[in-house]
């Protein structure tokens, strides 16, 4: 008996300190994979924005998070922002509600760092705890608007659509008047060959230089892509000649990857939603902003 006793105290001992470490393993697996994600990300908004291959980035270049939510009761839905603050002595979040006409219904500060605003549970909890009882909130999407010597030079979207087989993912640069900076292709499952072509240059170049009026209509044709078009789109051509064939296409349709037109649709549509909806939120946003006279770091 006393031989079983001390067998299962062992045992015991033994689960409980395997538990432990594979615990702790997986919190600092867990910890530097968030961390190798944020670091990638970083890389592709720094892309976007043309710091390319070790390009130095300015040490006056600020990215600033604002993060948005829809609010919703039983009576009425809204939608909410945690913006940063940054004038003087004025650092932190604050919690900006604006109904769906556009006019604001309260602004809070909230008590996050830096650092706790980018763990969305925690910034889920504080947004929560703002609003008040009686409300849901739901996390719609997350904004980096870009300065440089506090001007602001630039916007990078994130933004997800279907796509052929299953849902695209997509980071978009544009610029203060919605001009289309660059895109990136972050995830998707479209074909091998065909759709898959998305994340290839002579495709997304297409995009770069897309002014707003071009945007919101934008569609594809299906027809080849010009030889020394292509040429430039794939920067076989001086930097000179990628501007000037920018500029002749700037206003004209996507062409259509070959075999994959709902594919390039796809995409096509997904961007032109993700601008026209944002160009209409950011613009409502900074109105109340003024308006309100609130100190943001952007």
């Amino acid at each position: 008996m006393k031989d079983m006793i001390t067998i299962v105290v062992r045992l015991t001992v033994s689960c409980v300190l395997a538990a432990t470490v594979m615990g702790l393993c997986f919190i600092f697996t867990s910890n530097a994979k968030k961390h190798n994600e944020h670091i990638k990300e970083q890389q592709v908004m720094y892309e976007l924005l043309g710091y390319k291959d070790g390009a130095e980035i300015p040490g006056s270049l600020a990215l600033h998070e604002v993060y948005r939510y829809v609010i919703s009761s039983s009576e009425k839905q809204s939608i909410g922002y945690v913006v940063p603050q940054g004038h003087g002595e004025e650092t932190g979040f604050i919690f900006v509600n604006i109904d769906l006409n556009g006019v604001l219904i309260e602004t809070k500060p909230i008590a996050l760092s830096e650092s706790e605003v980018l763990e969305a549970e925690t910034r889920n909890k504080a947004v929560l705890a703002a609003v008040g009882p009686g409300y849901e909130v739901s996390f719609a999407d997350q904004t980096i608007v870009v300065t440089d010597n506090g001007k602001r030079i630039a916007y990078l979207l994130g933004g997800k659509f279907q796509g052929f087989k299953t849902f695209v993912s997509v980071m978009l640069a544009v610029d203060p008047a919605f001009t289309l900076i660059g895109m990136e292709i972050l995830e998707h499952e479209e074909d091998p060959g065909l759709g898959a072509e998305i994340e290839q240059d002579y495709f997304k170049n297409q995009f770069k230089g897309k002014p707003f009026e071009a945007l919101k209509t934008i569609n594809v044709v299906k027809a080849p892509i010009p030889a020394d078009y292509l040429k430039a789109l794939n920067g076989k051509v001086s930097e000179g000649d990628i501007l000037k064939f920018r500029e002749q296409y700037k206003d004209h349709d996507i062409y259509a990857l070959t075999g994959a037109t709902i594919s390039s649709r796809a995409v096509s549509n997904g961007v032109k939603g993700i601008v026209t909806k944002f160009s209409y939120r950011v613009n409502v946003l900074d109105k109340v902003l003024k308006e309100q006279q609130l100190a943001v770091s952007f």
